[in-house]
């Protein structure tokens, strides 16, 4: 009993320590981010309108809707401020809030990276054990395989894939995200594929070495020489002592798969939160930028939080 208490105190310390160092470095990404418009050359009410006319009128206009003439701690308080309740404010191009621009398109990104996340998974996993435990032509195809799928840019994949599956068989849809539940998969499928690929080769190669490291240790050997099934041995103790480090790699997989989403949504048309960003950094609609680029910060800092907590459950090495 003692030790679970012990545990449990143990664990919560380390989840205040770790959401304190989220909070930190939250807020330097905010300070950074925010700070980049006044790092702008030239006046920053002339950059918020670059495309537009630039009458007096509007510079004033744009200048009092930015609080642009308050000292600068004065303007991040008051943005960061702003941030903390949901209003990120209000992008310059499409003259609406932030948040609600960007919750609109939420649903379809996220419904793009779970379906590519699930392929990752599955196929990076199942590629790099096979790798692993398939010594010799096995191994070097695959060590092939995902070599090319590393070096294949997702948006070169995309039109591949839109060339084929699209003009040419007619299978799938080549451009937007659909309507409906099996609307959207259909149409999301071949934007799935195209942004999995270069993470399921980075994937499968590092599952292949630590299942490798995992099958040169000791217990391994002690178990063959008990006559353990090779299957078991793999299934019950290797893959899970190499699960720690796909853990680990899976907490850059969401946010590289968030980032990611910029090219890919621009080559399918799908109105996402990539095609936003791309969009907002082409028409310079800096609010937009500001709080997107914040929220990929946090995902990738909460990703790895969930990651600390998930290792522990995966090994028990972990733990102590």
């Amino acid at each position: 009993m003692g030790g679970r208490r012990r545990g449990g105190g143990l664990m919560a310390r380390f989840l205040l320590r770790r959401l304190a160092g989220m909070a930190g470095i939250l807020g330097a990404a905010s300070f950074l981010v925010f700070s980049a418009l006044q790092l702008a050359p030239g006046d920053p009410a002339s950059f918020l309108l670059s495309g537009r006319s630039a009458t007096p009128e509007a510079i004033a206009a744009i200048r009092a809707q930015y609080r642009l003439d308050d000292p600068f701690p004065v303007q991040y308080l008051h943005w960061i401020g702003g941030v903390l309740t949901g209003d990120f404010g209000r992008s310059v191009q499409f003259r609406t809030d932030v948040g609600g621009l960007i919750a609109a398109r939420v649903p379809i990104t996220l419904t793009l990276i779970g379906m590519a996340f699930v392929l990752t998974i599955v196929a990076g996993l199942a590629f790099g054990v096979w790798s692993a435990t398939r010594p010799g032509a096995v191994d070097k195809a695959v060590l092939v395989g995902s070599s090319v799928a590393v070096a294949t840019p997702s948006f070169v994949l995309g039109f591949v894939l839109i060339a084929v599956f699209s003009v040419n068989l007619g299978w799938f849809p080549s451009i937007g995200a659909g309507e409906g539940v099996a609307d959207r998969l259909h149409h999301l499928a071949l934007p799935a594929v195209a942004l999995a690929l270069t993470f399921t080769g980075v994937l499968a190669r590092v599952s292949r070495t630590a299942m490798i490291d995992q099958l040169g240790q000791e217990y391994v050997t002690v178990a063959r020489g008990r006559g353990v099934p090779e299957r078991t041995i793999v299934r019950r103790h290797v893959l899970r002592g190499a699960m720690t480090v796909t853990l680990t790699y899976g907490g850059l997989l969401v946010p590289g798969l968030l980032i990611s989403t910029v090219l890919v949504e621009t080559a399918f048309g799908v109105n996402g939160l990539g095609q936003l960003l791309q969009y907002s950094v082409t028409v310079k609609d800096f609010p937009v930028v500001q709080a997107l680029t914040l929220l990929t910060v946090a995902v990738f800092v909460l990703a790895n939080i969930v990651v600390d907590l998930i290792a522990p459950l995966a090994d028990p090495r972990v733990r102590r």
